[in-house]
């Protein structure tokens, strides 16, 4: 089986996107760890992935709907687009990612 290149990007206040990053490699999946801290860099990181060869990008509970949007848009035909979805994340005051990073 071919190596899937992956990545998941999770969203906060005050993540510094050069310092919260991971590689994670297993013999089927090469996954890369990415932290955002708004939508704005959340595009730019999803499309240099895609760029870089990623077809799978997961997003965290974090990103409301628009954010999830955005990133669709930004690597339609390049990469597909998944969601952990939380209607209210408890990680954000129990609030939409929409509202808070929008």
């Amino acid at each position: 089986m071919a190596e899937v290149k992956a990545a998941f990007l999770f969203i906060g206040p005050e993540i510094d996107t050069s310092h919260a990053q991971a590689q994670i490699r297993t013999p089927v999946i090469n996954l890369k760890v990415v932290g955002v801290k708004n939508y704005e860099e959340a595009v730019k990181a999803a499309v240099a992935l895609a760029d870089d060869g990623v077809k799978c990008i997961e997003l965290c509970g974090g990103f409301g709907n628009e954010g999830v949007g955005k990133i669709s848009a930004a690597v339609t035909g390049k990469a597909s687009v998944g969601v952990v979805r939380f209607d209210h994340h408890p990680g954000l005051g129990f609030q939409s990612g929409d509202h808070v990073f929008h």
